[in-house]
């Protein structure tokens, strides 16, 4: 196979990896450094969450079976937290239970060990690239920036959290339709479905935000299907 080299398209790209097994993590260290990445390593969950929080990544690539704090609850930390950095959980757990978990707690893809590095950096690459394909979404006098995690309404700043902004994107897409409490629900907690009053405290929260501020309501209760945005009068 030939030497892997860097791209214009990797260099400079930030992935912090949280893994403890140390020959798994040098390799991948090795093969995406030469591909043109910054690499950072952490070795336990504990550090792995700490420079999560303080860093600023494109990416993380984050094992499951940690010391100190299992990858599981950094990551449902971090998204709590508003982190929208994208995830790919390393893993040897391969049932579907355990890849449900995984993306509900907030990864974006999930590999199972053993794997080809080749794979690992190609998966890497399509959610950088799903990461900026549409980042800014607006209707009426609302918009939002997926990457930044804020809302704009009326030159007002609106800070989101992950779970907020996935409900909100999903608004402003089918906008002025309705979008069903089925579909905001997976695009919130993807293939685990969420629950239904999981679903109505964050719309009470991000009406909070986006709408009692101001003098006319965007987003309508359509009862017994789901929400919609309605531009004002």
């Amino acid at each position: 196979m030939p030497e892997a080299s860097p791209t214009h398209s990797t260099r400079g790209l930030r992935v912090l990896l949280v893994e403890d097994q140390r020959d798994i993590a040098a390799n991948i260290w090795d093969f995406l450094e030469r591909r043109g990445y910054e690499v950072d390593h952490c070795g336990d969950g504990a550090a792995g969450l700490q420079r999560a929080m303080q860093g600023r990544f494109d990416a993380i690539v984050l094992d499951l079976g940690l010391p100190r704090l299992d990858g599981l609850d950094l990551c449902k930390r971090l998204r709590e937290a508003g982190h929208g950095v994208p995830v790919l959980m390393l893993t040897a757990r391969d049932t579907l239970e355990d890849k449900l978990r995984g993306f509900a707690e907030g990864a974006d893809d999930y590999m199972v060990k053993p794997f080809a590095m080749r794979e690992l950096e190609a998966r890497i690459r399509a959610l950088l690239r799903a990461r900026h394909a549409c980042t800014v979404l607006s209707f009426g006098p609302l918009s939002y920036d997926a990457e930044q995690l804020v809302a704009f309404r009326e030159n007002r700043r609106i800070e989101l959290t992950r779970l907020q902004g996935l409900l909100l994107a999903a608004l402003l897409r089918d906008a002025p339709r309705v979008t069903s409490h089925e579909r905001l629900m997976a695009a919130a907690w993807g293939l685990s479905g969420g629950e239904s009053g999981a679903l109505h405290t964050q719309m009470y929260e991000i009406r909070q935000l986006v709408d009692k501020p101001f003098a006319h309501p965007l987003i309508r209760t359509v009862r017994g299907l789901g929400y919609r945005l309605l531009a004002p009068p």
